[in-house]
């Protein structure tokens, strides 16, 4: 019979205080897994899904992603960060890690339509399934669905709350100003 010499897998969670109101993240040994508003409607079911994909309980805890990630939040809000180079552990379907990974393409400061973004993965019939699949991403602000608008330019669904992603949007924009 085999021995088991593997470490069982913990998720470590923590809270962390944001320009935008408290935070949950959650991280796997190898990167951030979860990172989304306290206040989101759904937080408990996200957990408890991330909990059966990883197969893994929750344990209030530290990780050292959790202080990487606390150092690059710091300087994004501080107008000194652009992008997130944290590592991530994405806790979704292959076509979901498609979509959230095309967020990463879209640049700061600017948006893009879900229509665009399904052709950016080469599905351009899929725009209801990328959608959805924005609707699941369990990690804002680092993967920036907030910058996903509507066809008609309005500013559509968000976990976080509509005022959130204005508020991200506006600072995102007011950084690129500052610049000219």
């Amino acid at each position: 019979m085999e021995k088991e010499n593997k470490e069982k897998q913990v998720l470590y969670i923590t809270h962390i205080e944001t320009e935008l109101g408290l935070m949950v993240t959650a991280a796997t040994n190898k990167g951030i897994c979860m990172f989304e508003f306290a206040d989101y409607k759904l937080i408990d079911l996200e957990l408890r899904q991330l909990e059966e994909i990883f197969k893994a309980p929750l344990v209030q805890g530290n990780s050292t992603h959790f202080d990487t990630l606390k150092t690059q939040l710091d300087e994004y809000f501080k107008g000194k960060r652009r992008t997130f180079d944290i590592p991530l552990d994405l806790a979704g379907t292959e076509f979901q890690k498609k979509v959230w990974l095309s967020l990463l393409k879209i640049p700061y400061g600017e948006t893009t339509t879900y229509g665009k973004q399904a052709e950016l993965i080469g599905k351009p019939s899929s725009v209801r399934a990328v959608a959805n699949a924005n609707g699941k991403n369990k990690i804002s602000i680092i993967l920036p669905c907030h910058r996903v608008i509507g066809i008609d330019g309005s500013l559509t669904g968000y976990g976080g709350g509509i005022w959130r992603k204005k508020k991200l949007l506006d600072f995102e924009k007011e950084q690129i100003e500052k610049l000219r």
